[in-house]
């Protein structure tokens, strides 16, 4: 077994007309899937000019219409004064230093760590109820989306706008310089700052990214440029167009995940379409002329999810049961509150003992659940329960092979120690409706509880609305509609639920098949009146 650890990397991106697809693999797997489609465009970068709806010390929040369906959130947590440095910026996890090179202190670093747009907000907590600024009902504020509107809720914003480009993020009315902290050598660290220093105007704050090590003063000078005129255009649309309004918008998936995720560890971007492919070139020879050679068109017949095997893995996902290589399963179930995940030993044997099988499964679910999450894009309150172990250093094992495999995910993420209980408890970030949910639509028959009635159940239904019937009319004359499944079950049973209500109050009942209808649903009809009368009664 080769001790390399170097993960392969492609992207894959598949357009129609209806949406586009785009697929990261890890080593020919699918490790992440995004989805956009016309109706659901994504918000996550766009900055607005808002207006002030409500203020609820509270919520300890505020509501800011952006001219969406939905009002906004804005968390106190996410408004600062100019005075305060800003929390918005890269797809990756920065380290923030001061102008003069120093490094903050560790616990405000933490505090006030720059988060990627499409990774949600920060943690800080203050101390008091009120907002820092004076906040009124009514007032304009701008404001950038943080977070995608979810199941109802409103978008998530922040006061703390930035502005995204290939090699650095501007950040508006502060003077400071951020480096990656992805870019470890001290000198290459040096140089990026006095390059930052040197470009950048007054009263902005930069964060070098990790593409832009190794590149030249120009290069970087170019992005600066095209930022600040981006600033620009935002200024004027600020300035020009009323609340509430969107005044910049981010790129769109396919661009902003080019610009995010296409760094020189990654091999190819594979496209099927040839609109895409033109779009995509025209932005890497301006940004990264050097990855264009990487940039492929897929012209084999076989459509390019089939060829590498991806849309077998997407439709995976669309199931709660995830088989392992082992035999056990572990099942995934969705909820409002929080998602839950259990570990299965299903058809693995392995040896006889119990303590050794479970820490072997656990191990490998640990792989899977983490893979899984970032796959289904799961995010919010999730709970794990892993096969019982007695012994805390396998249960640290487990712990620790779940944090490790979390690396590998963009997403911010908290995770607590297995309990007594076996179970482990942690938070995802939660940026957009997840992949089952953008996919899926509630069922119309279950009302999205994954069960109907019975058979049986639905026959004492029947039964009761019959019962109720007769109390209050006389009509003797029925025409019952039923699905084909529930007719035979009544036909067919030990007791003839029909003829025995017939006799019971004295009344003609005519059943009739309707394999239009679900099986736990009934309609009955007057003969008198001629229209249906199931929900009178």
């Amino acid at each position: 077994m080769t001790n390399d650890t170097r993960i392969s990397k492609e992207i894959l991106i598949n357009q129609t007309h209806r949406e586009t697809r785009i697929a990261i693999m890890e080593n020919g797997v699918l490790a992440e899937l995004y989805v956009e489609k016309p109706e659901n465009a994504r918000i996550v970068g766009n900055i607005y000019k808002g207006v002030v709806e409500n203020v609820l010390d509270g919520m300890q929040a505020a509501f800011v219409d952006i001219g969406l369906e939905t009002n906004s959130f804005l968390p106190y947590s996410e408004i600062e004064d100019n005075a305060l440095v800003l929390d918005q910026g890269t797809e990756e996890d920065d380290e923030d230093d001061d102008d003069d090179g120093k490094p903050r202190d560790n616990k405000a670093g933490d505090q006030r760590r720059h988060q990627p747009h499409g990774r949600g907000g920060n943690t800080r907590q203050r101390p008091s109820n009120k907002p820092p600024m004076n906040l009124k009902t009514g007032q304009e504020i701008l404001v950038q989306v943080i977070k995608e509107p979810y199941m109802g809720k409103g978008a998530r914003v922040t006061t703390n706008v930035a502005i995204p480009g290939r090699f650095m993020v501007l950040v508006p009315k502060v003077n400071y310089v951020g480096i990656s902290r992805k870019v470890n050598n001290n000198y290459e660290r040096r140089r990026l700052r006095k390059i930052a220093q040197k470009i950048k105007p007054d009263g902005f704050g930069v964060i070098i990214r990790t593409v832009a090590e190794g590149k030249d003063e120009e290069v970087l000078e170019g992005d600066m440029n095209n930022l600040m005129d981006a600033y620009k255009r935002m200024e004027t649309a600020i300035k020009k167009q009323p609340a509430p309004t969107l005044v910049y918008k981010d790129m769109e998936t396919v661009s902003s995940l080019i610009r995010d995720l296409f760094t020189p560890d990654v091999e190819h971007v594979v496209v099927d379409s040839k609109a895409m492919h033109r779009q995509l070139t025209g932005y890497l020879k301006g940004a990264a002329p050097q990855l264009v050679d990487r940039l492929e068109l897929h012209k084999d017949k076989m459509p390019i999810y089939e060829k590498f095997n991806v849309e077998t893995e997407i439709q995976k996902t669309m199931t709660p049961r995830v088989q392992l290589r082992s035999g056990a399963t572990i099942v995934i179930e969705q909820t409002e509150a929080l998602v839950s995940i259990d570990v299965n030993s299903g058809r693995f044997v392995g040896r006889k003992d119990h303590e050794a099988n479970a820490v072997r499964i656990n191990l490998e679910a640990a792989r899977e659940i983490a893979r899984q999450l970032r796959l289904r894009d799961i995010g919010g309150l999730i709970v794990i329960d892993f096969i019982d172990m007695n012994y805390d250093e396998n249960k640290k094992k487990v712990y620790y092979e779940v944090r490790r495999e979390l690396r590998k995910d963009r997403a911010k993420v908290a995770v607590s120690y297995i309990s007594d209980f076996g179970l482990l408890e942690m938070t995802r970030q939660r940026i957009r409706l997840n992949l089952l949910l953008s996919a899926t639509e509630q069922c119309p028959v279950c009302h999205g509880n994954g069960r109907i009635a019975s058979k049986a159940s639905m026959v004492t239904k029947i039964e009761s609305w019959f019962r109720r019937y007769r109390s209050k009319t006389r009509e003797l004359r029925l025409e019952l509609q039923i699905h084909p499944e529930l007719y035979s079950f009544i036909k067919t049973g030990k007791k003839n639920v029909i003829r025995s209500m017939q006799w019971q109050h004295l009344m003609k009942i005519d059943v009739k098949e309707d394999d239009s209808m679900n099986i736990d649903e009934f309609k009955v009809f007057s003969k008198k009146l001629k229209k249906e009368i199931t929900n009178d009664y």
